[in-house]
């Protein structure tokens, strides 16, 4: 629990911070203990006392990014009625992300998966089983008010869903494009929203 510990403002949550960004631009491995230190103009000891260690410090990223985005999923039940308000609320917290130049944290760490520490992993696992079970319930509430239109069970849509978006967000990153993701964000929506023609 010493990650969960170290969300609170001050030096820690500015390296988390620093550290989250770094990973979103140039992965897990790309970034080390002294690109850190050099943007907050301190030591790596100094990083050390708060953070004994680049696994430490990852497993802290993802459990706070996992966090927060359980708190956005959380206010989008809270302040959107429709399943089909909630996805387009979903797709916007991807479309925040690219419009900066960055990845999903966990999608970017995904791309890295054998490289991590086991225990950053198994997050990474939490965050993407936290994201297709919303989704799950998302869909469950289409279906029965008759919003959203999908084959197969709802997990395995929700999990269709995730998958998409994530792809979509490298492949635009990847072009320095956000209108791709808006275009293949939208062409999902509209195949889950679009009226049967025999009703």
């Amino acid at each position: 629990m010493r990650a969960a510990s170290q969300m609170t403002a001050g030096t820690p949550a500015r390296i988390l911070d620093i550290a989250e960004r770094l990973v979103q631009v140039r992965g897990f491995n790309g970034f080390s203990y002294a690109d850190v230190a050099a943007e907050l103009q301190i030591t790596t000891a100094a990083l050390h006392y708060h953070f004994t260690g680049k696994p430490q410090l990852g497993l802290a990223l993802v459990d706070r990014y996992a966090a927060r985005f359980g708190a956005a999923l959380a206010d989008l039940d809270a302040r959107c009625p429709t399943a089909p308000d909630k996805l387009r609320g979903y797709v916007g917290l991807y479309m925040d992300v690219l419009v900066k130049g960055r990845m999903c944290l966990c999608g970017m760490l995904a791309a890295e998966y054998h490289t991590l520490p086991v225990p950053m992993r198994d997050s990474v696992l939490r965050f993407f089983d936290q994201n297709e079970l919303w989704l799950e319930g998302v869909l469950q509430q289409g279906a029965a008010e008759g919003s959203l239109r999908f084959s197969g069970a709802p997990r395995e849509a929700a999990r269709l869903i995730l998958a998409s978006l994530e792809g979509a967000l490298l492949v635009a990153r990847s072009f320095e494009d956000p209108a791709r993701f808006e275009s293949a964000a939208a062409g999902l929506l509209a195949g889950l929203t679009e009226t049967d023609p025999s009703d």
